[in-house]
């Protein structure tokens, strides 16, 4: 018995020590940062795309709009398909990628993000991630690319950092339309909304408001405002390795907040078509980074670490 009582804390030592848990279930992948919730990526459960939520800050607070998955008092109910956070776009070869969703009116252009498989996931005493491989199926139920995305999560003590990473693989030839509505999208808490709460969207220039950042290019953007007294963000960070960086910002005082590498004339009718061609079996990658900050926090600084990253 003594011998047993020596191995037991070897064994359990690496999971006491593991400050970001990543753990599979059969419709979700959850994840835990210093033995706090942070939220979930949704997989299955009758789901049109996958989404993470919710999203909370390192106190735990929570920071993305619930609806529709849960009803808060006071939240808007608009726009069923902003769940949490999304990868989509609104034209893929004319298929809707975006807007899909069961609560919405039923479209026979809607098509669907579907799991085929949980690669990986792992947890770390500094971060932790996740791997998954998910089909873009046409409305007729065939595959039109697939996507490779990893997910991966640190520990921390003031910020909750995502870094999004997707690579599509078209089985045939794609045309990502200009749009408005794409690519990676959240949406953000009721009292963070700059029309009717405390927020204000701003971007890498230094300009605000919703009129200044909408449409503009810019490394990155960020949305912050107060809930119950905190001051809390969302910055979204593009990579200079994305195509068409930087992105456009599809950032809206409502509460929608977007990075749009493909939506060059739908923002701006004096600039030439903004969508991309991309050949059957031609990989393309996006890589982003999701910060959850208090006030006070040097975007541009940040920034320019995550920029050097390969």
């Amino acid at each position: 018995m003594k011998s047993l009582l020596l191995v037991l804390p070897l064994i359990l030592c690496p999971f006491a020590l593991a400050q970001v848990k990543v753990t599979s279930a059969s419709d979700r992948i959850l994840v835990e940062i210093d033995g706090k919730p942070f939220g979930d990526l949704i997989v299955g459960g009758g789901t049109w795309k996958p989404y993470f939520h919710p999203l909370r800050s390192a106190t735990g607070t929570i920071v993305s709009r619930q609806f529709p998955m849960a009803i808060v008092e006071g939240e808007p109910r608009d726009h069923n398909h902003h769940r949490g956070l999304w990868f989509g776009h609104f034209d893929v070869n004319g298929i809707d990628f975006w807007s899909n969703d069961p609560l919405n009116k039923p479209s026979d252009k809607y098509g669907r993000i579907v799991v085929r498989r949980v690669n990986d996931v792992k947890g770390g005493k500094k971060s932790g991630y996740l791997t998954a491989t998910f089909d873009w199926n046409h409305p007729d139920g065939h595959t039109m690319l697939t996507e490779v995305r990893t997910m991966t999560f640190y520990s921390d003590p003031k910020l909750r950092i995502i870094d999004f990473e997707a690579t599509l693989t078209p089985k045939e030839a794609i045309f990502f339309g200009d749009e408005k509505d794409g690519l990676l999208g959240l949406r953000v808490a009721a009292p963070l909304q700059e029309e009717k709460g405390t927020g204000v969207i701003s971007n890498a220039e230094g300009v605000r408001s919703e009129k200044m950042v909408w449409g503009k290019p810019s490394n990155w953007a960020d949305y912050t405002g107060k809930i119950d007294g905190e001051e809390v963000g969302f910055a979204i960070f593009d990579h200079p390795s994305n195509p068409h960086h930087p992105t456009r910002w599809h950032a809206r005082g409502y509460g929608l907040f977007a990075a749009n590498p493909f939506g060059a004339k739908a923002f701006d009718k004096g600039q030439a078509e903004g969508g991309l061609h991309v050949r059957p079996n031609e990989p393309i990658r996006f890589r982003y980074r999701i910060i959850i900050h208090p006030g006070g926090v040097d975007l541009a600084d940040l920034y320019r670490k995550y920029e050097k990253m390969k």
